[in-house]
């Protein structure tokens, strides 16, 4: 198909976004920007988070993972609707108490301002990686299949993009995101769907013959009994719940649009409906992953990872329309991520680090100029990050991402945790210590429990690989830590900030 007609199609989509952004951002003020003016829709925010909490790794990864493990990644997702309830019902009630702009105002509070930066300079670090990984996978998607070919560098290509995000998220913040995330999920979902109808045509055959040649090649299993593997069922279960309950309640960027809206029951019905939209979208992805397996199978095509959807969709092998529908429904679910999240650490930036909601001496218009010189400078960011995953070029980035996400947000749970499940206080000036060396301990350890995988992304010799993991199998007999790696970062902060902390009671005779 001809580049330049997709590329067509990319633009005009542009120019719609950017449509929505001009009418939603009209009279916006950094209360628009920061949480659209607490006057949220719950219904619009949920279905518009489906896109958020999707993201093009699910659009292009989550396929292109059944070939490996069949349906397993399913674990992941159970784990998920756990971690949304708990949210809606834990961190949600606290946060409308309080009444928080930003969540890590909580940390504050808490525990000190030193543990209150800590909390938004590790999300600020999370949600940067996490979103770059997305951005990555979908950028680097349009450049093989469209800008290559026309001669634009990979640079140039994610620049363009960041650029035109910008153009849409620079006013109206959240207050513009609610919407634009809103069309967006909705051509996203479109594009699954037609993508499933269009592959069943194509092998001619029905959902349910399809399912029963799944089954018999065992590809539509989901429980893992191995304990000692990676994929173990209620490692997985357990790990996608924490995943959840960091990533998403205690992730300035999704909280940020759940406490736009107006009342708790509001945000606390948003959060349910996202929970039970994601079970079954998760389960339509990985449905569209075997039909994907099943096709190339039947087409001789060698084909695995991030490379399975991409290329059977834009490689001439279905139909035009296809192609159109998957370039739409790939960028639809890689702005959502995008634009929230830069707008997100905006938001964060200018609370948490340089303390603009309680800087009386600024005007508004001040503020407004300083946040939009934040917000371009996390987009300089997110460029340079953009490249760093080039150069690292790795083939299935979902691994990537819930890697980095145990590292990250594993301080954030254990911070939270702490100030939510004890009373004892901490001593400020050392938490953010606390914080950088548990993150450092578990990567050690995970290092020697998970030599390929390191060795593989870190391109060690082989020899090297096979020495790493004969020391491996005698240290661990055979055990590999998976998803689980955020929990037991957690928990090790958890017991950091025990031995800094004191109890309250204490603190009266002092």
């Amino acid at each position: 198909m001809s580049p330049i007609l997709l590329f067509g199609f990319v633009f005009g989509y542009f120019a719609l976004l950017l449509g929505v952004a001009y009418y939603t951002s009209k009279n916006s003020d950094n209360a628009s920007f920061f949480i659209g003016n607490r006057n949220s829709h719950w219904l619009l925010v949920a279905f518009g988070m489906v896109g958020t909490s999707l993201s093009g790794v699910t659009f292009v990864s989550v396929p292109g993972t059944v070939g490996s493990i069949g349906f397993g990644y399913y674990q992941v997702v159970i784990g998920y609707f756990i971690g949304y309830i708990v949210v809606a019902y834990v961190l949600l009630p606290l946060y409308y108490k309080m009444n928080l702009t930003s969540i890590y105002r909580y940390l504050d509070e808490r525990f000190g301002p030193r543990a209150y930066k800590t909390g938004a300079l590790f999300f600020l670090v999370s949600r940067t990686l996490g979103a770059t990984a997305r951005m990555y996978l979908v950028i680097n998607i349009l450049q093989i299949f469209i800008l290559k070919s026309m001669g634009i560098p990979f640079g140039v290509t994610a620049a363009i993009i960041l650029l035109l995000i910008l153009l849409y998220t620079f006013e109206g913040g959240v207050k513009t995101i609610v919407y634009t995330d809103t069309l967006q999920t909705t051509f996203m979902l479109l594009g699954l769907v037609v993508s499933i109808f269009a592959i069943l045509s194509s092998l001619n055959i029905t959902t349910n013959e399809a399912w029963q040649t799944l089954a018999s090649k065992g590809l539509t299993k989901i429980y893992n009994g191995d304990a000692y593997s990676a994929s173990f069922f209620w490692k997985q279960v357990l790990g996608g719940a924490f995943i959840t309950i960091t990533m998403t309640g205690m992730d300035q960027e999704m909280m940020q649009k759940n406490i736009s809206v107006r009342t708790l029951g509001g945000s606390q019905k948003n959060m349910v409906t996202l929970a039970t939209i994601l079970l079954i979208v998760n389960g339509l992805f990985l449905f569209l992953g075997g039909l994907l397996f099943l096709f190339a199978e039947s087409n001789g095509l060698n084909l695995k990872g991030d490379d399975l959807f991409p290329t059977i969709a834009l490689g001439g092998t279905l139909s035009v329309s296809v192609a159109i529908i998957f370039i739409i429904g790939l960028i639809s679910a890689l702005f959502p991520s995008a634009d929230g999240a830069l707008t997100a650490m905006t938001s964060s930036f200018c609370i948490d680090i340089l303390g603009m909601e309680k800087n009386t001496a600024q005007s508004e218009a001040q503020k407004k100029a300083t946040r939009l010189k934040v917000h371009l400078t996390f987009a300089f960011i997110f460029l340079l990050c953009i490249l760093m995953f080039k150069w690292i070029d790795d083939k299935s980035i979902i691994d990537v991402i819930l890697k980095l996400a145990g590292y990250t947000y594993g301080p954030l749970l254990g911070l939270f945790s702490f100030g939510i499940l004890t009373h004892r206080l901490v001593n400020d000036r050392w938490v953010l210590l606390v914080c950088l060396l548990s993150p450092l301990v578990i990567l050690g350890i995970d290092f020697i429990n998970n030599p390929e995988w390191f060795g593989s992304k870190l391109g060690f010799a082989q020899d090297t690989i096979t020495s790493l993991s004969h020391l491996s199998q005698r240290l661990f007999s055979g055990f590999k830590i998976g998803i689980e790696i955020l929990i037991l970062n957690g928990i090790l902060t958890f017991i950091g900030l025990w031995f800094i902390s004191k109890p309250r009671e204490s603190s009266a005779h002092a």
